[in-house]
């Protein structure tokens, strides 16, 4: 796979990780948004494991 698509996809990866915490942080997180949000990022930790 070409490092720019890896490159893109651990970009991603980190952002939806990024909002994970954020939304955690909220005094009432959104449970449904929380587990879309650890479900896009396990997809790409996916294709990242794919990829090596």
């Amino acid at each position: 796979m070409e490092t720019s698509h890896i490159s893109a996809l651990q970009t991603k990866h980190a952002g939806l990780e990024r909002r994970i915490e954020e939304e955690l942080g909220r005094p009432f997180p959104d449970g449904g948004r929380l587990m879309e949000l650890k479900r896009r990022k396990l997809r790409i930790k996916e294709e990242l494991s794919r990829s090596h």
